[in-house]
């Protein structure tokens, strides 16, 4: 599919793409060739004080809609992503340099968040109990203006992590995209301006530290949800601390995955593996990227891991069989290089890959080997988020040393166990510090299990029911059959 860009993008105000104002612009450029792409609008602080007031006027009405027809609505969007996720799958190849078999699923994965949370809200009932001579009424509301800012790595599911359960609860939304993957989030908005009405979904791009900024600090917005870095994830919760506003942060990870010796299927485990660490060209904040493999099986699973690093093809993002593509920018290629540089330095052994690759008609972009490293845990690259196809392994022959290891950073978003014996897999879990546990399948993110991080990778949960809590506020009503006789100030 051959994909036309607009020329020009800006933001959507008020149920309006606004594409003039050109020479405040940036470029979006395919990571890969270095192709121009299009003109995004950078956004100024006079932007988002627009978009923030039209979502502030658009939510009375919207939250007056009722949970059904606004249930109805976001399964019309649904719809609409689904026809048009082939183009929109393409789009992101472009822009992000992602494999476009990969990308194609997150639209799925964003297909069914949409509709998980147009389902669940139908069950977001408010409660109530009897009080003496009355009843008391537990009623949820929504907040208000949402602002919402989202990463490149993912863009069709990161939005629909957002957009889903703040539109159902009835919020209105502003929402943020990264200025590395704006495209497919505007192309969204187009299909939005379809369905819903004006100003429930407005859009803003540009800087992080103008645009994001100033939707954090906006007096008018009363909710803010943030995927992205510890670093800026701390910057948002301090703004909402002393704004007095709720935040949910989503923020980096370093997850371990535990290879016990009693595994049955070393090649299945051994795929799955690399599956975790390299999967979004290890752009991803739940990777796999500490394997722990015990030491009586080390040197056969090492053998077989260096195996099915070589055999991941790194390729095109456009082409089918491709594995691995490029990363998103110069910037963060080199970056991964000089953390594998670094790694060596530090005494790591390189097993696989640690190259830059140079494939046919993509010489623009960073195409980097899928690399295994044989390392130790308190390493820097096994203790530091490097977003690219890098795998430490570490061999283990103790449990409590491991699971100390294995807790030892500062994230807890993910963690993965392969084993066939039932009490390791319980009690592993058990004590793993984590937010998401995986056992014998990686990422096994199904319809309404909650995802979110222990320590610095976070605050709350998404793509569960109890992120509508996230999204509303309770208020308590209670209500007596008639005025109590007189006693204050009797007659």
């Amino acid at each position: 599919m051959r994909v036309e860009f607009d020329k020009h993008y800006g933001p959507l105000i008020n149920g309006v793409f606004e594409t003039d104002a050109q020479e405040r612009s940036f470029a979006a450029v395919d990571p890969a060739t270095g192709h121009h792409l299009a003109h995004i609008r950078y956004c100024d602080e006079a932007d988002v004080d627009r978009a923030v007031k039209a979502a502030h006027i658009a939510f009375p009405a919207w939250r007056a809609l009722g949970q059904q027809k606004r249930a109805r609505l976001v399964n019309l969007l649904a719809d609409e992503i689904e026809a048009h996720s082939e183009r929109l799958a393409m789009i992101d190849a472009h822009d992000v340099g992602r494999c476009i078999s990969e990308v194609r699923k997150d639209y799925l994965t964003a297909v069914r968040h949409y509709r998980y949370f147009a389902s669940v809200i139908m069950a977001h009932e408010d409660s109530g109990r009897e009080i003496e001579g009355g009843y008391s009424i537990a009623k949820r509301e929504p907040l208000g203006v949402c602002g919402q800012i989202i990463p490149w790595n993912a863009p069709a599911i990161m939005a629909a992590f957002k957009l889903a359960p703040a539109l159902v609860a009835g919020n209105t939304v502003v929402l943020k995209p990264d200025e590395n993957a704006s495209l497919s989030t505007l192309e969204l908005g187009k299909l939005i301006n379809r369905i819903f009405p004006d100003g429930v979904v407005n859009m803003v791009t540009g800087r992080g530290e103008t645009v994001g900024s100033a939707l954090s600090e906006h007096p008018l917005v009363r909710k803010l949800s943030f995927t992205g870095s510890t670093e800026v994830g701390r910057i948002v919760a301090g703004v909402a601390a002393r704004r007095l506003v709720p935040s949910t942060l989503e923020l980096g990870g370093k997850s371990a995955n535990i290879v016990f010796p009693d595994i049955e299927d070393i090649d299945a485990v051994v795929d799955n593996a690399t599956f975790a660490a390299i999967h979004n060209n290890g752009q991803s904040c739940l990777a796999g990227t500490r394997l722990f493999v015990h030491a009586d099986i080390a040197t056969v699973f090492r053998e077989k891991l260096i195996a099915s690093f070589n055999r991941v093809k790194v390729g095109s993002p456009l082409a089918e069989d491709s594995r691995v593509s490029c990363l998103v920018s110069a910037r963060q290629g080199q970056r991964v290089l000089e953390y594998i540089g670094q790694g060596v330095k530090e005494g790591a052994e390189l097993l696989a890959g640690g190259e830059r690759v140079a494939i046919q008609g993509c010489e623009q972009g960073y195409f980097i080997q899928p690399t295994l490293l044989l390392a130790r845990n308190e390493m820097r690259i096994c203790q530091e988020e490097i977003f690219g196809p890098v795998l430490s392994m570490i061999v283990w022959d103790d449990y409590e040393s491991m699971i100390a290891q294995a807790n030892d950073s500062e994230y807890g978003l993910a963690a993965g166990i392969y084993t066939g014996n039932l009490k390791h897999a319980m009690q592993t879990a058990s004590r793993l510090e984590a937010g998401s546990v995986w056992i014998n399948r990686y990422s096994n993110i199904t319809d309404g299990t909650a995802f979110g991080g222990y320590k610095n990778s976070g605050i709350g949960r998404e793509f569960c029911r109890e992120t509508l809590n996230a999204y509303t506020q309770v208020k308590t009503i209670t209500v007596q059959a008639q005025v109590p006789a007189v006693w204050f100030s009797p007659l």
